[in-house]
Formats: C-alpha cells, structure tokens, sequence
C-alpha cells in the first residue's frame, strides 16, 4: 500500500451516515470559543460531493434571511460532531450548482419515497 493511505487510514471516520447529492442534511460542528466548546447546526441541501478518502467534503446550501449560505464541510474532520440525514431528494445530477439561480419554489428538490 501506498505510505500516504496507511498514514490517512487511521484518521478517517469509521461511521458515516449513508447521504447523497440532494439530500437535506443537519451537520453538526463543534466550535470553540475562548474556553468553552459548543455545538452549532448548519441544516441545508447537498449540492456537492468532493475528491474522495480522506479529503472528501461535502458543500451544503441553505437561505438563510433571504440570502443564500454554502459552507464546504471536510468528512473526517474531528471537528464535526455528526452528519444527520433530514430527507433524501431525488435528482439525477452529480452537482446541483444550478440551485443557486433559482429562487422560491423552484430551487427545490424532490423527495425520494
């Protein structure tokens, strides 16, 4: 094997929630401030699925006041708590850039029964 793998082996997540492109997600991540370490939730719609293995992130999407928020989240960073799955959506692309144009209604995503 590859020394890279062996080395990035042992710090990749062993559970990972089974989620998709599409889907509505909570992710929850630990944030630090000063002394004290909180949770913060960021729920939204996976739009992009990343490289894989140890650098595999995911971006995810949400309004938020009218504006539109992406954050990118690394996988197996330690300093995500858990990936929940809210609702699977049915789409049939790899990337959901096209999202970002639409508004209302439109921008979104059917839910796989």
């Amino acid at each position: 094997m590859d020394l890279v793998k062996i080395l990035s082996e042992k710090y990749m997540k062993e559970e990972i929630s089974e989620f998709n492109v599409g889907d509505t997600v909570r992710v929850l991540v630990r944030v630090k401030e000063g002394n004290r370490e909180r949770s913060q939730a960021f729920e939204g719609t996976i739009i992009a699925r990343k490289h894989g293995g140890i650098n595999e992130t995911i971006t995810v999407r949400r309004v938020s006041y009218g504006v539109g928020v992406e954050k990118v989240f690394p996988i197996h960073s330690p300093s995500i708590e858990s990936i929940t799955v809210i609702r699977h959506g049915k789409v049939r692309r790899a990337k959901l850039y096209y999202l970002r144009d639409r508004v209302g209604k439109k921008a979104k995503v059917k839910e796989r029964i």
